[in-house]
């Protein structure tokens, strides 16, 4: 009896011993929780740090989750050569990321730029706004309640386990990953893919062919010329032509932004990378055969052939030089940098197939670079030219040399009460509640590559210039309020294919992000849904404080501004510049011309006095200007030789000195053609307190 009373007992002990245990693994798998903040900025693209640092300043506490190791996004993970459309579109605190940019350079801005500076600019950031930002963390689950997100889960990304998972509560959310994932998450409505242009009344959206980044006629796509029986070449599509127009859930293809260099101090060689397999550049034997190249450097020519344009291109990429003798490498023509139709799961796909779509384009964009450097099938010139680039030692180091960041070109679009369309690109519809600007063109890089008519074509390509800037509403940043109220999107805004083509751009994307995080501030001071957020005081805010500094404004003054210009003499006013036209004017007329531009000074005090120079032909060498500070004049010859340009550029700042300037309309500065040899320009002019 005592046997089996003491066997009972013992059962029971082991029994109370595996019922703690699993209670004791129970709670210790339950989620860390991070302390709860006011904001949490989901993604450390460029948007994202600009978000967290307006955040911070603005006097919230902010959390920076980033799924990778990286931050920055595209702007530090190669995309040197800054794509803008125009300057004047870029305000605030991203200007001032390339004005910081342009300090160390020695200059006021500079907009094309290696990328170790740019991730240098943005570890002072951090560091100077004490952001808390917590790497590789990737999200798993979004807890909502009265639509408002009142939690999200997160798990290590590299090596995910319910043991390290986390929990994070906020009052505000800020979307700012190229894939809108939280905002997906959330349950807010999106969109992948192309829309018929049926739907928004465009005629650039849908399935379109262009001429542009284009096979020429004759290339054969199968892998036995003639014989359709053989099979296609790697990389060609077996879908069939959809109507001009039609949409889709296809998305542009994507690439790597190479920082590469032909300095042989700093080089690294193209190796043969993982699964490289020559065959998949077959095609671009035949591309390279038909043009007839004899480098890498992509041009193309257009001619008038039998009463039409027809284009051809040479070379495959599109470089773009950069300081200390680097360069942003872009796709270009007909088989480039872009991995055509591998991208179309990228949205929607799980962690593991974005991982691997990821590494496939990495494969592909590294065999390509040395196939073209050592396949003996490669003429000889394009393989010496291919050779004569690598890699730089010291970019990316711990990638040796390759860049850290997939360029997303577009995953998801969120679509909510306005949808921002080609319309407003085109400047047909024009809203009132703008919380930033774009400027660039339409632009949509190649979806599919398919046969057409026996000939392998890509499809896709969209290039259409707007004429001029164009406000970007707040609408657009913000979710339907049914379905999340305290989530703001910049990135993967509200937009149509087309018009996402153009508001798509980093620095844009840094404009956004500002915005976003102000009107998060405002939204918990005032206790509001982000929808009910008064545009106007938000509109306020970013034009009165864009540096969060509170100090004195710099004015601008700009040849389109009629009541603070003075213009005498043959000036012709043309599109481009600094903002949306400059004045243009050959000295070799007799007569001597002035443009005075005249500012409205706010303070007494020293101003540093800049202007404008576009980089255009047939520049005179030497501009005289004349700065009156209200008492009397200086005058400047600027040779034209003098200008710091360093890589791509479309034109300078160039100070003309400081002054003591007194408040008010007394100071100006006055652009002459008089002892000019060439073409004069009067664009723009700024006065920055010191």
């Amino acid at each position: 009896m005592y046997v089996m009373w003491k066997q009972s007992l013992i059962k029971k002990f082991k029994m109370l011993l595996m019922v703690a245990s699993i209670m004791f693994i129970h709670l210790n798998l339950k989620a860390e929780e991070i302390k709860p903040v006011d904001v949490v900025v989901y993604g450390g693209s460029s948007a994202g740090i600009i978000a967290a640092y307006t955040a911070k300043k603005m006097g919230k506490t902010v959390i920076v989750i980033e799924p990778g190791n990286y931050v920055g996004g595209l702007t530090t993970g190669g995309l040197g050569a800054t794509d803008i459309g125009n300057k004047f579109a870029i305000t605030g605190l991203a200007r001032e990321f390339y004005r910081k940019l342009g300090s160390h350079y020695g200059k006021l801005e500079q907009w094309t730029f290696e990328p170790h500076v740019a991730d240098k600019v943005y570890a002072d950031m951090i560091k100077e706004g004490k952001l808390n930002v917590m790497r590789n963390l990737r999200l798993t689950g979004v807890t909502k309640q009265d639509g408002y997100i009142t939690e999200i889960s997160l798990e290590v990304s590299d090596q995910p386990s319910k043991s390290t998972n986390k929990t994070i509560k906020a009052k505000m959310f800020i979307d700012c990953t190229y894939e809108g994932d939280l905002m997906a998450k959330a349950g807010v409505s999106y969109a992948i893919g192309r829309e018929a242009n049926s739907l928004y009344g465009e005629t650039y959206n849908g399935v379109q062919l262009s001429d542009f980044h284009q096979f020429p006629d004759g290339i054969d796509p199968y892998k036995i010329p003639g014989k359709p029986e053989s099979g296609l070449l790697w990389g060609i599509s077996n879908a069939s032509l959809k109507p001009i127009g039609s949409g889709d859930q296809l998305i542009q293809a994507y690439n790597f932004r190479l920082c590469l260099t032909q300095d042989k101090s700093n080089k690294i060689d193209f190796t043969r990378p993982d699964n490289y397999n020559p065959k998949n550049y077959e095609l671009l034997t035949r591309v390279i055969e038909k043009e007839k190249w004899v480098g890498i450097d992509g041009k193309f020519t257009i001619k008038k052939l039998t009463g039409e344009n027809e284009i051809e291109n040479t070379g495959n990429f599109l470089i773009k030089h950069m300081p200390n003798g680097k360069t942003d490498f872009n796709n270009f023509g007909a088989f480039s940098t872009d991995m055509i139709g591998a991208n179309h799961q990228y949205p929607e796909g799980d962690y593991d197939t974005r991982k691997k779509i990821w590494k496939a384009h990495e494969d592909y964009t590294k065999g390509m670079l040395y196939f073209l450097a050592n396949d003996k099938s490669v003429p000889e010139s394009v393989r010496k030219d291919m050779n004569s680039w690598g890699f730089a030692k010291d970019e990316f180091k711990d990638q040796k040399g390759f860049s850290n960041q997939l360029y997303v070109r577009e995953a998801r679009r969120m679509v909510s009460d306005l949808v921002m369309t080609q319309k407003h690109c085109e400047g047909v519809e024009v809203v009132d509640d703008a919380v930033g600007m774009a400027a660039y063109g339409m632009d949509s890089h190649n979806i599919q590559r398919i046969v057409i008519n026996g000939m392998v074509k890509n499809e896709g390509d969209v290039q259409k210039p707007v004429r001029n800037s164009f406000p970007i509403s707040y609408r657009a940043i913000v979710p339907k309020q049914a379905e999340c109220k305290n989530l703001l999107v910049p990135v993967c805004l509200s937009a149509s294919h087309i018009a996402f083509g153009s508001i798509r751009m980093e620095p844009v994307f840094m404009v956004m992000g500002q915005s976003a995080a102000t009107a998060a501030v405002m939204a918990i001071d005032a206790g509001l849904p982000v929808q009910q957020v008064n545009v106007k005081a938000l509109q306020k805010r970013l034009t009165d404080n864009p540096l969060l500094n509170n100090k004195p404004l710099e004015v601008l003054v700009d040849n389109d501004d009629q009541l603070n210009m003075e213009i005498a003499g043959d000036w012709k006013r043309v599109g481009g510049g600094y903002s949306r036209s400059l004045l243009l004017l050959d000295a070799g007329s007799a007569k001597v011309s002035t443009a005075k531009f005249v500012p409205e000074i706010k303070n007494n005090g020293k101003h540093e006095v800049y202007v404008y120079i576009p980089k255009i032909n047939g520049r005179t060498s030497q501009t005289k200007y004349k700065v009156y500070d209200g008492k009397s004049n200086h005058t400047t010859l600027l040779k034209t030789a003098d200008i710091k340009e360093l890589g791509l550029t479309s034109g300078e700042w160039v100070s003309l000195g400081t002054y003591n300037l007194a408040k008010g309309k007394n100071a100006f500065v006055e652009v002459s053609t008089e002892n000019a040899d060439g073409l004069v320009t009067a664009d723009a002019v700024i006065f920055k307190p010191i």
